[in-house]
């Protein structure tokens, strides 16, 4: 019954649209996820461009790594790899396609390295809890791949080929076009690497690391009329791993992964109201094979219908009223020798947003989720926002929030160990972030606080198997700082500087000791400058202490280290550019979990066209 009208709220609000509205013009380019420009007025937002992935063109992972706060636990270069933001762990992290939640329904988290790097218009990163817009798992923060498409553009056009160590190659060739109502978008991508690198002071030969993968892009808008739009966007992702064995005469493994995800769109804009009705379906398919080129072991498929509709409406010109209604139909099923069967489940929420415009300069946001999942209990969430700028230097913002992460199927329903009785995580936390800005500087200082209750673990039983539990509670609490600067000098110079730094103290309430794989300090920076027609880039990152083990054994912690990469790239006639780049000067032995050390010094050369 609650499902019946948590639907019925979603399939009211869509409805609203019809009675109210003022005529005012579309913006000259469609985004998908129309909540971000939203979280932008109250929160602070990373957003990367394709050329700042372009800088770490190996996977996610380094994406990551290198240009934001984040954690990355990469077990060898290419291969399964987590994130952490704040000192929380993977599955409180949320991965949102185009405004649509695709953390995986069996493990409650997303593999980094198994989600496509290209094709996307921009990468955004948020720190900080985000539950009451994007569900379950936005505790410690969310990974936003978000597409648009443009109108009026005419035809363009871009072809990029790497050639890198470790017999690495990258080709992505995109194609645009547009008119003052048809914007169309596709994009194709290959990668493949034999990814047999040495790192001779840790005795360790990557055998076996091959992968390679491939993705597919395409995204179609059309205006019905003035101020409506149809919108579609589409994404298939196939790709193999192989995973390290220690010796050439042992059974050589894999992994193999295919993602499909289409999105259908219906967007209505006026000067008082908007709305926003999307259908969704995903699909993750994988496939582990304990021997390579034999019949697979084990696998899974999991299907994911989705629709969701987000209401806008301006009572008056300071106060603004948001309706989000969801409805999910999640799907799974296990194949070969998995411990999971066939499971599925409905879950629905509905979410109200009340934002108040005090002044230009001052601004309220209050929000309240429920959400409604079978055979599961679920908190009220609810979040709250403050923004104040004081004057031209100075601002200053206030987060406020109560975060959830239901269940996983696999935390649920594995045959061995699955609990059918686990709470939904939830979290309470807060953040302050100061901006100050002088003379082309900007300083953001953000302490924040996390409190984690029914954290999911799975502990050993009397019985000889692991069973997922509700038994730790962590307090995470720590400090994100950011300076950046951005200066043209005439014509002929332009530098970019945006370094930041992160405290982490994540402690489990009952040992009083730090969590595994989360640092106490990671520093980035990356320097960008440009002449004429040569552009130069550095990147730096620190990593500090970070230990391996529940009792803070330095023993078996990862000590300290700095890692450094650069490039040049010279652009001819405004379309032909030729990179070169150097990753790990520095040529230091690192890792960023125990035993599976990434590359030392490595190169590539880059070329790309655009037409």
């Amino acid at each position: 019954m609650i499902l019946k009208k948590a639907f019925t709220l979603l399939s009211v609000s869509s409805c609203l649209t019809i009675y109210y509205g003022q005529e005012k013009n579309i913006d000259t380019v469609f985004v998908f996820d129309n909540q971000m420009k939203k979280v932008k007025l109250f929160h602070s937002v990373t957003t990367l461009s394709p050329a700042d992935i372009q800088k770490n063109s190996s996977n996610l992972s380094e994406v990551l790594r290198f240009q934001s706060p984040v954690y990355i636990k990469e077990n060898g270069r290419g291969a399964v790899s987590s994130p952490s933001f704040r000192g929380t762990t993977a599955q409180q992290t949320a991965f949102v396609w185009n405004g649509i939640n695709i953390n995986s329904p069996f493990l409650g988290q997303g593999d980094i390295n198994n989600i496509a790097l290209f094709g996307y218009d921009q990468m955004e990163i948020k720190s900080g809890g985000g539950s009451v817009i994007y569900g379950s798992g936005a505790i410690g923060g969310s990974i936003h791949l978000n597409n648009d498409l443009s109108f009026n553009k005419g035809f363009s056009g871009l072809f990029n080929s790497e050639v890198a160590s470790f017999g690495t190659y990258n080709n992505f060739l995109k194609a645009a076009y547009s008119n003052d109502k048809f914007s169309f978008k596709a994009s194709g991508n290959y990668s493949i690497s034999e990814n047999d690198y040495e790192v001779p002071e840790k005795n360790y030969i990557n055998r076996n690391g091959k992968f390679h993968n491939t993705t597919f892009n395409i995204g179609t808008a059309y205006k019905i009329a003035k101020n409506q739009t149809i919108s579609w966007q589409s994404q298939f992702y196939d790709a193999t791993q192989n995973y390290r064995i220690l010796a050439e005469n042992v059974d050589k493994t894999s992994y193999q992964a295919q993602t499909f995800r289409s999105l259908v769109s219906w967007d209505i804009d006026y000067s008082k109201l908007s709305n926003s009705l999307k259908a969704a379906y995903t699909e993750d398919n994988f496939k582990y094979f304990g021997i390579y080129n034999a019949p697979f072991t084990s696998g899974g498929i999991s299907k994911n219908y989705i629709f969701k509709n987000d209401f806008n409406y301006f009572i008056i010109p300071k106060l603004n009223i948001n309706i989000i209604g969801e409805f999910q139909q999640n799907q799974g099923e296990g194949l070969g020798t998995s411990e999971l069967k066939d499971v599925s489940r409905n879950v629905g929420s509905v979410a109200g947003l009340l934002r108040y415009f005090a002044t230009p300069n001052l601004r309220f946001e209050a929000g309240i989720k429920q959400n409604f999942i079978e055979d599961i209990s679920s908190p009220l969430l609810y979040s709250f926002s403050g923004k104040w700028k004081a004057n031209n230097w100075y601002q200053v913002n206030l987060n406020l929030s109560k975060n959830f992460r239901f269940p996983s199927f696999n935390d649920l329903y594995w045959e061995l160990g699955g609990n059918v009785n686990l709470k939904s995580e939830t979290s309470v936390q807060a953040d302050l972030n100061q901006e100050f800005s002088l003379s082309g500087f900007k300083l953001s200082i953000t302490p924040y606080y996390i409190k984690i209750d029914n954290m999911i673990r799975w502990v050993p039983t009397a019985f000889g198997y692991w069973a997922a539990s509700n038994v730790e509670k962590v307090e995470s609490y720590g400090l994100e700082s950011q300076l950046s600067y951005q200066k043209s000098f005439n014509e002929n110079h332009a530098v970019k500087f945006i370094a930041g730094y992160a405290y982490t103290k994540s402690v489990d309430l009952e040992s009083q000791k730090q969590l595994m794989y989360v640092p106490l300090h990671k520093f980035t920076s990356n320097v960008d400058y440009q002449y004429k027609f040569l552009n130069f880039f550095a990147q730096g990152m620190f990593n500090g202490l970070t230990y391996t083990t529940s009792d803070e054994s330095k023993k078996y912690a990862i000590y300290p280290y700095f890692v450094m990469n650069a490039g040049i790239s010279a652009t001819i006639f405004k379309k032909y550019t030729l990179g070169f780049k150097v990753n790990n000067i520095t040529d230091t032995v690192y890792e960023t979990v125990e035993y599976y050390p990434l590359p030392k010094r490595n190169y590539s050369i880059n070329a790309t066209i655009n037409f």
